[in-house]
């Protein structure tokens, strides 16, 4: 994706500005482009060119092929502030209806289960960048960012720079996670960033990492549905099941509403079998 205002039109040169004005992430940036893009290439005519009822049907398209809540929500987000700020639209609330939010419960790895996935990855770089994001709680994208001096091991802590929301905060750092990256150090020797890609300067690709946890996953035999990202909602789960507060699990995690971090959560079916209904608590002399 193109990023210099000069391969840009000028109404996207625009909405570069707001979004930058506001300060969006680059990769906030990239993809509400992408999304405006697609929308251009669907009615083959500019953005600004399209109506707001052609607007209304390409999000029912959308919808309706299946896609997922969260793309659907990015090209919501991207539109309202598109034609609200770029073309000073009125009424974008009547166009860009935005479809509820499913109510899944998250899918959630055991410690045994992770561990098990772990000891089968075979790249030894990828199974400490897993490690890492499981042990911290950590997106893939924060992992993958992670600096050397983001590493505070006389605190235990790791420091997360601009996470989503551009927000930094702290999250805990495991001994044995600490371990597994004083070994990968001498083998991988990172000056700058923990975990190097292929081009100077950048981050490894995310798409690796989730190749490999695929691949690891199914050597392990678990069928259950997991990905990277499950990863941090383990990391929730077992918190919380571990007694530790939901208030402290949301500054870990780096949400901004307690209740993204309850979503988060699945206790596992024996922690939920071992909570007693009141009915079954009363006192049988009452």
């Amino acid at each position: 994706m193109p990023q210099n205002s000069q391969t840009l039109s000028s109404h996207l040169q625009q909405m570069k500005f707001e979004m930058e004005l506001r300060g969006l992430s680059p990769n906030t940036l990239k993809h509400y482009l992408c999304h405006l893009r697609m929308l251009e290439k669907h009615f083959d005519k500019s953005a600004p060119q399209v109506s707001p009822d052609e607007l209304k049907a390409y999000l029912h398209v959308r919808i309706k092929s299946g896609l997922s809540y969260s793309n659907i929500n990015i090209s919501c987000n991207d539109f309202k502030l598109f034609f609200n700020k770029v073309l000073h639209y009125g009424g974008s609330d009547d166009v860009i209806v935005r479809p509820k939010r499913p109510k899944k419960l998250p899918s959630v790895l055991s410690k045994t289960e992770i561990l098990s996935i772990l000891d089968r990855v075979a790249n030894p770089k990828h199974r400490v960048i897993l490690l890492t994001t499981y042990s911290s709680g950590l997106r893939i994208s924060e992992t993958l960012n992670l600096r050397i001096a983001d590493i505070d091991s006389k605190n235990m802590m790791i420091r997360v720079h601009r996470g989503k929301g551009n927000k930094d905060r702290l999250t805990v750092l495991s001994l044995e996670n600490l371990k597994m990256l004083r070994s990968y150090g001498p083998l991988y020797r990172p000056t700058d960033l923990l975990f190097p890609g292929l081009i100077l300067g950048k981050p490894m690709a995310a798409s690796g990492i989730e190749q490999s946890f695929r691949r690891a996953k199914k050597k392990a035999g678990i069928a259950k549905p997991a990905t990277v990202h499950t990863l941090r909602h383990s990391f929730a789960t077992h918190l919380l099941e571990s007694r530790v507060d939901l208030r402290t699990i949301q500054m870990l995690l780096g949400h901004s509403d307690i209740s993204t971090t309850a979503h988060d959560i699945h206790l596992s079916t024996q922690h939920l079998a071992s909570v007693r209904s009141p009915l079954d608590g009363r006192d049988p002399n009452a």
